[in-house]
Protein backbone atom coordinates (compact mmCIF):
# COMPACT_ATOMS: atom_id res chain seq x y z
CA UNK A 1 0.00 0.00 0.00
CA UNK A 2 1.48 3.42 -0.72
CA UNK A 3 1.75 6.23 1.07
CA UNK A 4 -1.10 8.20 -0.46
CA UNK A 5 -3.37 4.90 0.06
CA UNK A 6 -2.70 4.57 3.36
CA UNK A 7 -3.61 8.67 4.64
CA UNK A 8 -6.81 8.42 2.83
CA UNK A 9 -7.17 4.74 4.71
CA UNK A 10 -6.58 6.92 7.76
CA UNK A 11 -8.09 9.89 6.97
CA UNK A 12 -11.45 7.57 6.48
CA UNK A 13 -10.67 6.23 9.88
CA UNK A 14 -11.16 9.89 11.10
CA UNK A 15 -14.02 10.81 9.54
CA UNK A 16 -16.00 7.68 11.33
CA UNK A 17 -14.46 8.11 14.32
CA UNK A 18 -15.36 12.37 14.55
CA UNK A 19 -18.47 11.38 12.92
CA UNK A 20 -19.75 8.59 15.91
CA UNK A 21 -18.16 11.27 18.64
CA UNK A 22 -20.72 13.97 17.11
CA UNK A 23 -23.96 11.66 17.04
CA UNK A 24 -22.94 10.24 20.35
CA UNK A 25 -22.61 14.10 21.74
CA UNK A 26 -26.08 14.91 20.20
CA UNK A 27 -28.03 12.00 21.61
CA UNK A 28 -26.39 12.39 24.97
CA UNK A 29 -27.48 16.37 24.74
CA UNK A 30 -23.41 17.46 25.30
CA UNK A 31 -21.80 20.34 24.11
CA UNK A 32 -19.43 19.73 21.26
CA UNK A 33 -16.20 21.70 21.35
CA UNK A 34 -14.02 21.85 18.46
CA UNK A 35 -10.78 21.01 21.14
CA UNK A 36 -12.53 17.73 21.42
CA UNK A 37 -13.07 17.09 17.96
CA UNK A 38 -9.47 17.93 17.47
CA UNK A 39 -8.13 15.04 20.39
CA UNK A 40 -10.50 12.51 18.49
CA UNK A 41 -8.58 13.33 14.85
CA UNK A 42 -5.81 13.78 16.99
CA UNK A 43 -2.62 15.94 16.27
CA UNK A 44 -1.14 13.82 13.42
CA UNK A 45 -4.31 14.68 11.64
CA UNK A 46 -4.47 18.03 12.75
CA UNK A 47 -3.87 19.99 9.68
CA UNK A 48 -6.64 17.98 7.80
CA UNK A 49 -8.44 18.60 10.61
CA UNK A 50 -10.87 21.13 8.26
CA UNK A 51 -11.22 18.21 5.21
CA UNK A 52 -12.65 15.56 8.05
CA UNK A 53 -14.93 18.29 9.84
CA UNK A 54 -16.34 19.03 6.12
CA UNK A 55 -16.48 15.21 5.29
CA UNK A 56 -18.29 14.12 8.50
CA UNK A 57 -20.79 17.15 8.41
CA UNK A 58 -21.89 16.41 4.89
CA UNK A 59 -22.40 12.90 5.71
CA UNK A 60 -24.72 13.22 8.92
CA UNK A 61 -26.61 16.07 6.61
CA UNK A 62 -27.30 13.06 3.99
CA UNK A 63 -28.06 11.16 6.44
CA UNK A 64 -29.94 13.04 9.85
CA UNK A 65 -30.93 16.38 7.91
CA UNK A 66 -28.92 18.37 10.40
CA UNK A 67 -26.70 21.10 9.88
CA UNK A 68 -23.35 21.14 11.95
CA UNK A 69 -23.32 24.83 13.32
CA UNK A 70 -21.03 26.67 15.11
CA UNK A 71 -22.87 28.06 17.91
CA UNK A 72 -20.85 29.84 20.39
CA UNK A 73 -17.11 31.59 18.49
CA UNK A 74 -15.80 32.57 21.61
CA UNK A 75 -15.97 28.66 23.33
CA UNK A 76 -15.66 27.39 20.16
CA UNK A 77 -18.76 25.79 20.36
CA UNK A 78 -20.86 23.75 17.72
CA UNK A 79 -24.32 22.03 17.48
CA UNK A 80 -25.96 19.90 14.94
CA UNK A 81 -29.28 21.51 14.36
CA UNK A 82 -32.58 20.50 12.44
CA UNK A 83 -33.56 21.56 8.69
CA UNK A 84 -36.95 21.68 10.14
CA UNK A 85 -38.47 23.01 13.71
CA UNK A 86 -39.27 19.31 14.86
CA UNK A 87 -39.49 19.34 18.59
CA UNK A 88 -36.19 18.88 20.91
CA UNK A 89 -34.19 19.66 18.09
CA UNK A 90 -35.40 17.12 15.55
CA UNK A 91 -35.69 14.41 18.08
CA UNK A 92 -39.80 14.66 18.51
CA UNK A 93 -40.04 13.50 22.02
CA UNK A 94 -38.00 14.91 25.37
CA UNK A 95 -34.95 13.31 26.36
CA UNK A 96 -32.19 12.07 24.60
CA UNK A 97 -32.13 10.56 21.11
CA UNK A 98 -31.09 11.06 17.52
CA UNK A 99 -32.88 13.66 15.07
CA UNK A 100 -35.50 12.48 13.00
CA UNK A 101 -35.59 15.24 10.55
CA UNK A 102 -33.75 12.62 7.92
CA UNK A 103 -36.61 10.85 7.60
CA UNK A 104 -39.46 13.36 7.41
CA UNK A 105 -37.58 15.40 4.61
CA UNK A 106 -37.25 11.70 3.03
CA UNK A 107 -40.71 11.63 2.77
CA UNK A 108 -41.42 14.77 1.69
CA UNK A 109 -39.74 14.38 -0.85
CA UNK A 110 -41.31 10.90 -2.17
CA UNK A 111 -44.58 12.49 -1.90
CA UNK A 112 -43.67 15.63 -3.94
CA UNK A 113 -42.44 13.06 -6.58
CA UNK A 114 -45.53 11.44 -6.60
CA UNK A 115 -47.12 14.31 -7.58
CA UNK A 116 -48.00 16.04 -4.29
CA UNK A 117 -49.41 12.63 -2.86
CA UNK A 118 -48.21 9.88 -2.61
CA UNK A 119 -49.76 6.16 -1.60
CA UNK A 120 -49.42 4.78 1.40
CA UNK A 121 -47.36 0.94 -0.05
CA UNK A 122 -45.17 3.25 -1.97
CA UNK A 123 -43.99 4.87 1.01
CA UNK A 124 -43.52 1.76 3.05
CA UNK A 125 -41.50 0.56 -0.32
CA UNK A 126 -39.18 3.33 -0.34
CA UNK A 127 -38.43 2.70 3.52
CA UNK A 128 -37.92 -0.72 2.84
CA UNK A 129 -35.15 0.08 0.03
CA UNK A 130 -33.44 2.46 2.52
CA UNK A 131 -33.75 -1.12 4.95
CA UNK A 132 -36.52 0.70 7.54
CA UNK A 133 -39.10 -1.35 7.35
CA UNK A 134 -42.34 -0.86 8.91
CA UNK A 135 -43.35 -3.13 11.64
CA UNK A 136 -39.80 -3.60 12.92
CA UNK A 137 -37.38 -1.32 15.29
CA UNK A 138 -35.01 0.88 13.91
CA UNK A 139 -31.53 1.82 14.95
CA UNK A 140 -32.14 5.47 13.86
CA UNK A 141 -35.94 5.58 14.28
CA UNK A 142 -37.31 3.54 16.42
CA UNK A 143 -40.73 2.03 14.94
CA UNK A 144 -40.99 4.19 11.75
CA UNK A 145 -44.67 3.93 11.24
CA UNK A 146 -45.71 5.65 14.90
CA UNK A 147 -43.72 8.45 13.51
CA UNK A 148 -44.88 8.51 10.06
CA UNK A 149 -48.79 8.40 10.93
CA UNK A 150 -48.93 9.77 14.54
CA UNK A 151 -46.02 12.10 15.43
CA UNK A 152 -45.49 13.83 12.00
CA UNK A 153 -49.81 14.29 11.41
CA UNK A 154 -49.69 15.60 14.79
CA UNK A 155 -47.03 17.97 14.51
CA UNK A 156 -48.94 18.67 11.04
CA UNK A 157 -46.02 18.41 8.55
CA UNK A 158 -48.05 15.57 7.09
CA UNK A 159 -51.94 14.35 6.34
CA UNK A 160 -52.26 10.62 6.37
CA UNK A 161 -55.72 9.80 5.06
CA UNK A 162 -58.26 7.17 3.37
CA UNK A 163 -58.81 7.53 -0.29
CA UNK A 164 -63.18 8.44 0.07
CA UNK A 165 -64.71 5.36 -1.23
CA UNK A 166 -61.98 2.92 -0.61
CA UNK A 167 -62.76 -0.61 0.26
CA UNK A 168 -60.36 -1.81 1.51
CA UNK A 169 -59.50 0.98 3.22
CA UNK A 170 -56.74 2.87 0.92
CA UNK A 171 -54.59 5.43 2.28
CA UNK A 172 -52.31 7.93 0.87
CA UNK A 173 -49.75 10.94 2.43
CA UNK A 174 -49.62 14.51 1.38
CA UNK A 175 -47.76 17.82 2.40
CA UNK A 176 -49.87 20.20 5.23
CA UNK A 177 -49.15 23.61 7.06
CA UNK A 178 -45.62 23.18 8.78
CA UNK A 179 -43.77 21.57 5.91
CA UNK A 180 -45.12 24.48 3.39
CA UNK A 181 -44.32 27.04 5.65
CA UNK A 182 -40.53 25.47 7.14
CA UNK A 183 -39.45 24.05 3.79
CA UNK A 184 -40.45 23.86 -0.21
CA UNK A 185 -40.48 21.65 -3.16
CA UNK A 186 -36.72 22.99 -4.19
CA UNK A 187 -35.01 22.32 -0.82
CA UNK A 188 -36.45 18.61 -0.42
CA UNK A 189 -35.79 18.35 -4.14
CA UNK A 190 -32.33 19.40 -3.02
CA UNK A 191 -31.96 17.15 -0.04
CA UNK A 192 -32.67 13.81 -2.12
CA UNK A 193 -30.69 14.86 -4.37
CA UNK A 194 -27.93 14.53 -2.02
CA UNK A 195 -29.08 11.98 -0.96
CA UNK A 196 -28.73 9.47 -4.03
CA UNK A 197 -25.86 11.79 -5.23
CA UNK A 198 -27.12 12.97 -8.39
CA UNK A 199 -28.31 16.91 -9.54
CA UNK A 200 -31.47 18.06 -8.41
CA UNK A 201 -32.15 18.89 -12.33
CA UNK A 202 -32.28 15.13 -13.07
CA UNK A 203 -35.89 15.04 -11.91
CA UNK A 204 -36.93 17.58 -14.80
CA UNK A 205 -40.48 17.64 -14.64
CA UNK A 206 -39.96 18.51 -10.77
CA UNK A 207 -37.44 20.57 -10.79
CA UNK A 208 -39.61 22.83 -13.37
CA UNK A 209 -42.34 23.23 -10.42
CA UNK A 210 -39.92 23.28 -7.54
CA UNK A 211 -38.75 26.69 -10.04
CA UNK A 212 -42.06 27.95 -10.35
CA UNK A 213 -42.94 27.14 -6.64
CA UNK A 214 -39.65 29.44 -5.73
CA UNK A 215 -40.91 32.07 -7.90
CA UNK A 216 -43.95 32.03 -6.48
CA UNK A 217 -43.05 31.65 -2.67
CA UNK A 218 -40.72 35.09 -3.94
CA UNK A 219 -43.24 37.01 -5.01
CA UNK A 220 -45.04 36.37 -2.27
CA UNK A 221 -42.58 37.60 -0.43
CA UNK A 222 -42.33 41.10 -2.02
CA UNK A 223 -46.05 41.32 -2.53
CA UNK A 224 -45.98 40.98 2.00
CA UNK A 225 -43.20 43.27 1.97
CA UNK A 226 -45.02 45.88 -0.05
CA UNK A 227 -48.02 45.78 1.91
CA UNK A 228 -46.30 46.14 5.18
CA UNK A 229 -44.08 49.36 3.83
CA UNK A 230 -47.93 50.83 1.99
CA UNK A 231 -49.33 50.04 5.64
CA UNK A 232 -46.55 51.88 7.38
CA UNK A 233 -46.89 54.72 4.93
CA UNK A 234 -50.30 55.12 5.62
CA UNK A 235 -49.69 55.28 10.00
CA UNK A 236 -47.26 57.81 9.23
CA UNK A 237 -48.83 60.33 6.89
CA UNK A 238 -50.34 63.28 8.88
CA UNK A 239 -54.30 63.09 8.52
CA UNK A 240 -55.87 65.54 5.94
CA UNK A 241 -58.30 66.51 8.63
CA UNK A 242 -55.79 67.11 11.33
CA UNK A 243 -55.40 70.32 12.87
CA UNK A 244 -51.97 72.92 11.31
CA UNK A 245 -51.80 74.04 14.74
CA UNK A 246 -50.47 71.86 17.31
CA UNK A 247 -51.77 74.05 19.87
CA UNK A 248 -54.82 74.30 19.01
CA UNK A 249 -57.71 71.78 20.23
Amino acid sequence: MSQDQKIKLHTCEKVGLLEEFLLYKFKMKQPILREDMLKIVSPKYQNQFAKILRKVSEHIEVIFAVDLKKVNLTRHLYDLVSKLKLPNNGRIHAGKGLPKTGLLMTLLSVIFLKGNSANEEDIWQFLNMMQICVGKKCYLYGEPRKFITQDFVKLKYLEYYQVPSSYPAHYKFQWVTRACSETSKMKVLEYLAKVSNIAPGTFCSRYEEALMDEEERAQARIAAKTGTTAVAKTVLRPSSTASPNPTEV
